[in-house]
């Protein structure tokens, strides 16, 4: 227990000058991923859009939150519909 909170303090030190950055990355891959699962919809060949159908209903939410994100009022895309 108290080897656990220990690893936890140290995580927590080692990450807490770059909270900033870690979140950026994150960011910056969710939006790249966003791409890659919605570039059919955008007119850019996706070799595995069949398989990335299934995550179309999970994603909406993080799409809606990426559009707002990027300044967009309405969805750029017409057979998307999350507003």
């Amino acid at each position: 227990m108290k080897l656990k909170k220990l690893l936890d303090w140290y995580e927590e030190v080692l990450s807490m000058p770059h909270r900033q950055e870690i979140a950026r990355e994150l960011r910056a891959e969710d939006d790249l991923f966003l791409l890659l699962l919605y570039s059919e919809m955008l007119g850019i060949p996706n070799p595995v859009y069949f398989y990335t159908l299934e995550l179309y209903p999970y994603m909406i939410g993080k799409f809606h939150d990426w559009h707002l994100r990027m300044g967009m009022d309405k969805s750029p895309l017409s057979g998307m519909r999350c507003c």
